[in-house]
C-alpha cells in the first residue's frame, strides 16, 4: 500500500493530509506542550471557531491530538505518537534512499578506477 492509494486506510496518508493544512501544523504546534480549549486555539486564528473546530476534527481523526470534555469545555493535546507512522514512512523511504545513494556511489568508485589509473600513467 502505498502513500498514493487514496482511502486506503494506511495511517500515514491521513496523518500527511491532515498536516498538509498550514493552520492544522499550527494548531499542532500550539497544543505541543500544553492542553488548550477549543475557544483558546480559535482566538490564536483569524478564522471561525468552526473553522477550528473541523481542523480540530482532522487532527483527532488522524490520531494527532486528544480531546478530553471539562464541563462544556473540550480540551486538546498533541499526541507525538500519532506521528509514529509518518515517521516509520519516512525511516523507511530515508533508509532506501541511502542505501541506493551507498550502491551508486558504489558503482561509480568501481566504474572510474580503471579511467583514474590510465589518467596518472
Amino acid at each position: 500500500m502505498g502513500l498514493s492509494e487514496a482511502g486506503d486506510g494506511d495511517p500515514a496518508d491521513e496523518v500527511l493530509r491532515a498536516i498538509a493544512e498550514p493552520r492544522r501544523r499550527e494548531i499542532l504546534r500550539l497544543v505541543a506542550h500544553d492542553e488548550m480549549a477549543a475557544g483558546e486555539i480559535a482566538a490564536a486564528f483569524d478564522v471561525t471557531r468552526t473553522a477550528v473546530s473541523q481542523h480540530l476534527t482532522v487532527l483527532r481523526n488522524a490520531g494527532l491530538v486528544t480531546e478530553r470534555r471539562e464541563g462544556t469545555r473540550r480540551l486538546y493535546l498533541a499526541r507525538p505518537e500519532g506521528l509514529a507512522g509518518l515517521r516509520e514512512f519516512l525511516d523507511d523511504m530515508w533508509a532506501s534512499s541511502l542505501d541506493i545513494a551507498a550502491r551508486l556511489a558504489e558503482a561509480g568508485r568501481e566504474g572510474s578506477g580503471g579511467g583514474q589509473e590510465a589518467a596518472a600513467s
